[in-house]
């Protein structure tokens, strides 16, 4: 490579950190890892606010378990190790209905969004549908869900299908 080229590049790098760090300063910063010339836009770690749902089977057995702000709540049941027989077989991926819940009618009214439909063509595959029907993986914690109770019908239907 030549000289002036190497210099031209050098001097380009230079600038365009300055001109970088000036600019979105507040909004990136410099990766850890590089020597300020990879920038990165993963925000800090912050404490997320925590909040409890109960999961209640339909053998009436409730596991009441916490999840942060932002967590949908198939998150919630897989980042707390509850024993849902099949729930979330997909991954909150829209592919099945295995985290299909059931709200009392005044906690359906509290959920921010309606649902897809995506959604509802995969809830239309669920067993023991209801009005207030929703999929775990759909519906994201707030504040305004904190100690709410959700059932979890008896029966899954897993709309992936197998090949065999």
């Amino acid at each position: 490579m030549s000289l002036l080229l190497r210099t031209g590049l050098g001097y380009l790098s230079k600038v365009s950190d300055n001109l970088l760090r000036k600019n979105i300063g507040g909004i990136c910063r410099p990766s850890k890892f590089a020597q300020h010339r990879c920038l990165t836009t993963t925000p800090q770690r912050r404490k997320k606010e925590t909040f409890e749902i109960t999961f209640v089977l339909e053998n009436g057995t409730k596991y009441t378990a916490t999840g942060k702000a932002g967590d949908n709540l198939l998150d919630v049941v897989v980042n707390n190790n509850l024993d849902i027989d099949g729930f979330g077989a997909c991954e909150g991926t829209l592919a099945c209905s295995t985290c299909h819940l059931i709200f009392k009618p005044e906690d359906y009214k509290r959920l921010k969004e309606t649902p897809t439909d995506e959604e509802l063509d995969m809830l239309d595959l669920a067993y023991g549908l209801s009005d207030t029907s929703r999929l775990g993986c759909q519906v994201y914690l707030t504040k305004e869900l904190s100690g709410m109770e959700v059932k979890v019908p008896a029966g899954v239907n897993d709309a992936r299908g197998t090949d065999t």
